[in-house]
């Protein structure tokens, strides 16, 4: 068994290009990868059967859906109803997932300005999603994305102590914004290779300093400072055969989407894990 090298949605979608969901269709074939991460966003719910339909009318595979991020920002703001409000879009995302195909869901289980500032309510909210993803047949992966309180790595460590059975997205970008690359290589954090909590991951650069909040651009490999040399070379040692994705943005400021870099780093992904 082998990894699926997958591209998200989002590096090439987005405000720019009016986020037109017929460009995947169109630029599928020219991407070297073995199918994609769907992003989800907020604006499409009014045309997400307009847009499912179209996409399963083709033979593009999804076997990754990123849950709309509006979920954890609204976990996180926890005011009124907001918690009721973030289950029911992230119900609506689990039908996506499942009318796509897809078998992995990526979820930002904190967001926003709030981000970790009430994380109690966000490990106890993941319990009510799990339960929810798996009446659909998806696995939920909870992604250690950017804190403002606390880090991401904390976070983790917590939620799998409540719920041993939660697998996660390790993201390289978002390691690197917290200074906890390093840490994956550690002896006290071995378990989450060692039982498989890792079940997905997200390949993209970062070249900031510690939470450098002004370059938080998602950036292909080689653009930044993270040692992918090294990353590949442990990821090879662990035997890893799930799915990760590049994300690395592509669009230009015209919307033209720039498939040449977007191969080069899932080029380099297959030429460093075959």
């Amino acid at each position: 068994m082998k990894s699926k090298i997958l591209c998200s949605t989002g590096a090439f979608i987005g405000k720019v290009n009016g986020r037109n969901h017929k460009l995947i269709i169109e630029n599928a074939p020219k991407i070297h990868c073995d199918g994609f991460e769907f992003m989800m966003y907020g604006s499409w719910y009014e045309m997400i059967d307009k847009i499912t339909s179209d996409l399963k009318a083709s033979d593009i595979m999804f076997p990754v859906l990123h849950v709309d991020k509006q979920v954890g920002e609204l976990i996180s703001q926890n005011k009124n109803n907001d918690n009721e409000v973030a289950r029911g879009i992230f119900e609506k995302n689990c039908q996506i997932a499942n009318t796509l195909g897809s078998e992995k869901i990526v979820l930002h289980l904190w967001g926003g300005i709030s981000s970790d500032r009430d994380i109690d309510n966000n490990i106890e909210q993941f319990g009510k999603l799990d339960i929810i993803a798996k009446r659909y047949g998806l696995l939920l992966t909870v992604e250690n994305v950017v804190c403002n309180q606390q880090d991401p790595m904390t976070h983790l460590h917590v939620l799998h102590q409540n719920y041993p059975d939660i697998t996660f997205t390790f993201d390289t970008k978002m390691a690197a914004f917290h200074s906890q690359m390093q840490l994956i290589y550690e002896e006290q954090w071995k378990w989450m290779w060692e039982q498989n909590r890792i079940a997905h991951l997200h390949i993209n650069d970062y070249r900031g300093g510690h939470m450098d909040w002004g370059n938080l651009k998602t950036l292909h490999i080689g653009e930044g400072n993270i040692d992918f040399d090294r990353f590949f070379s442990f990821l090879r040692n662990k035997n890893f055969c799930s799915t990760l994705t590049v994300e690395s943005t592509s669009m230009r400021s015209d919307g033209s989407i720039e498939i040449e870099k977007l191969n080069q780093s899932l080029d380099y992904i297959h030429n460093k894990l075959s």
